[in-house]
């Protein structure tokens, strides 16, 4: 190779890689305004132009419930429409609420197949102008979740995946890689408790298993709030719930 063609080939690279950086610094990053979980995430939060997945800590659907909160909390502090892709409508609608996601900001596309549900989110991404796009899948393929990162990406519209399973197979998939940026997992705790009898605010455990130029962490979590937020509990950070992460790993 001459050196003129590696000075063009480099050049190439440095436009690519400053585009590149534009386009993730005009979408932003959504904080989770708990600065122990911002502050390990590139950019101080979730990317907003980008795909994330979630999914609860065991194969039973409390464990699934919860991740879909913990996503709808996510959506609920967008901006804009949401669109949510599914195969089976068993959304409880006064949960969503709860945590913030209002049904009338929601457009609930239903389908009877996985793909057409990866489809539907690649094309709700496209679209551009929503403030999430969410999709209840059990399989991610590579070239799937490549092509809605790509997809979020170019409008800057936020992807979040929920790794809904059946049966306890179906969830050996979620440890096969993704193009995803972020991967998470969550997994119900003993809610807080309280000074009276009665039942405190749901705890969950939050498990970042992979973040693209970041490392892994687990937080207790109180969960999300009527604004979709979360708070980090008081034994989060003395390591007294680590144990939890040997009981759902994948």
């Amino acid at each position: 190779m001459t050196a003129a063609r590696e000075r063009v080939i480099s050049d190439l690279r440095d436009r690519i890689a400053s585009l590149e950086g534009l386009s993730a610094k005009k979408a932003g990053c959504l904080a989770f305004g708990v600065p122990a979980i911002d502050q390990i995430l590139p950019g101080g939060g979730l990317a907003c132009g980008a795909l994330h997945e979630f999914a609860g800590g065991g194969a039973g659907t409390v464990d699934g419930a919860a991740a879909a909160l913990c996503v709808a909390g996510i959506a609920a502090r967008t901006r804009g429409p949401v669109v949510w892709c599914l195969t089976r409508p068993d959304l409880f609608f006064p949960a969503l609420a709860q945590v913030g996601l209002h049904p009338n900001r929601v457009i609930f596309v239903e389908s009877d197949r996985e793909e057409d549900v990866l489809a539907n989110m690649e094309e709700g991404l496209s679209f551009g102008g929503l403030g999430a796009v969410i999709g209840e899948i059990v399989r991610l393929p590579m070239v799937s979740s490549r092509r809605l990162q790509l997809a979020a990406e170019r409008t800057g519209t936020m992807a979040l995946a929920v790794r809904r399973w059946r049966r306890q197979t179906e969830a050996n998939d979620f440890g096969q890689p993704t193009a995803a940026t972020t991967r998470w997992r969550v997994s119900v705790m003993p809610s807080e408790e309280l000074p009276v009898p009665g039942v405190g605010r749901a705890q969950w455990f939050l498990e970042l298993m992979r973040v693209k130029a970041g490392e892994c962490a687990e937080f207790t979590v109180r969960a999300c709030d009527g604004q979709g937020r979360l708070d980090l509990s008081p034994g989060s950070a003395d390591g007294s719930y680590s144990s939890r992460r040997s009981l759902h790993s994948a």
